[in-house]
């Protein structure tokens, strides 16, 4: 079971390193077209936009599960872009620590978790207590908690994965595992 969410891990980690190939190479293109005059996208810093990277990355989940057809794509996409949530939501087990910068205080994002997931109110209650000193029964309680959204969490995000299974041919299901939509 370890062995399975450190290869998730990796597989998720692969498709945002090819991802971020692709918005190097874009940024690259579109800074070189700009040269001659105005300011290139390189330096501006806040043009990121999420919607986009997302769209490169559901590309990049169809080109790799070569997909050709765009009518069978329009109807896999839902359930690769269901996994992907649902992966984003259950997390990285540890990586509490570091959307915080490492240790007490708030997150200086506000509370935005980026690729981690929206924040889990069960998590949120339960590092509160442990930053406050909480009593032993209170934390306890929130660590049950935390735990029982975490089990339901991985539940949908079995089901999701499932769901994209039965739909994907051998060839699909062996590189979406390798890119960690697949356990």
């Amino acid at each position: 079971m370890k062995h399975g969410k450190i290869l998730g891990i990796c597989g998720i980690a692969v498709a945002l390193c090819l991802s971020a190939g692709t918005l190097l190479a874009q940024d690259n293109s579109n800074s070189n077209s700009n040269a001659s005059g105005g300011q290139g996208r390189r330096g501006g810093g806040g043009n990121f936009d999420p919607a986009q990277r997302q769209q490169r990355m559901m590309d990049d989940f169809r080109d790799q599960l070569a997909f050709t057809n765009a009518t069978d794509w329009a109807a896999v996409q839902p359930l690769v872009q269901k996994v992907f949530d649902a992966r984003r939501d259950v997390g990285f087990p540890g990586m509490g620590m570091m959307r915080r910068g490492g240790g007490g205080g708030d997150n200086a994002q506000g509370g935005r978790r980026g690729f981690f997931g929206a924040p889990s109110p069960e998590a949120d209650a339960l590092q509160k207590a442990i930053d406050s000193n909480a009593p032993a029964a209170q934390v306890k309680a929130l660590l049950e908690k935390y735990r029982a959204a975490r089990k339901d969490k991985e539940a949908k995000l079995a089901q999701a994965q499932e769901d994209l299974r039965k739909v994907l041919t051998a060839r699909q299901e062996a590189q979406a595992a390798l890119f960690g939509l697949l356990n």
